[in-house]
């Protein structure tokens, strides 16, 4: 399986590239929750620190304001929301 990718602090103009002003927001206070990605996301972290841990044994993952993460389709894992996440998201 593909893994999590997390550039960060990418350039404004990448993020002009992908429209991520454009994007959806979602937010999700502090909390541990079980997720499953049916498609592929890419997120840009406007606020927040999470710890992703994929159910696969795989090393855990940390992103924090100003991270563009990509989550692979079919990632199951869970997510530690240490501080309260905003984040832009694009499915596909």
């Amino acid at each position: 399986m593909s893994k999590i990718t997390v550039d960060s602090n990418p350039s404004e103009e990448i993020l002009n590239e992908l429209g991520v002003a454009d994007w959806p927001t979602w937010e999700k206070e502090v909390s541990v929750f079980p997720w499953s990605f049916q498609d592929k996301e890419t997120a840009f972290i406007l606020e927040g620190e999470c710890v992703m841990t994929p159910d696969d044994g795989s090393e855990a993952v940390t992103f924090t304001v100003g991270d563009l993460v990509v989550f692979p389709r079919g990632l199951n894992c869970t997510w530690e929301v240490k501080k309260a996440l905003k984040k832009h998201y694009k499915h596909g």
